[in-house]
């Protein structure tokens, strides 16, 4: 299945362009990662039934629920303060 290889992620471009424009405002020295990605996946099965089913050797330690993404984007909420606010699933995304 395509698309396993980013397990399933994608960026609406609207949100990209609010992640990049975050990050450049974030005022702290030195480097910093961030892993930006939508909080879904581009799938219609649930997120733990394609992990099941395309990677049963890895452990799966989250509790993900429905098609919630599999790329945990966290430190980008905790530090940049930044969301994805635009789904494919709303019909608004670019």
């Amino acid at each position: 299945m395509s698309r396993k290889w980013n397990l399933w992620s994608y960026i609406d471009v609207r949100d990209g362009a609010q992640a990049v424009i975050r990050a450049l405002a974030y005022d702290k020295s030195g480097f910093d990662n961030f892993v930006i990605a939508n909080a879904d996946t581009v799938m219609s099965r649930p997120s733990t039934e394609l992990m099941a089913e395309f990677f049963p050797e890895v452990e799966f330690r989250s509790t993900v629920e429905g098609t919630e993404s599999l790329i945990n984007i966290e430190k980008a909420r905790r530090v940049l303060g930044w969301a994805p606010q635009h789904s494919w699933r709303d019909g608004n995304s670019g």
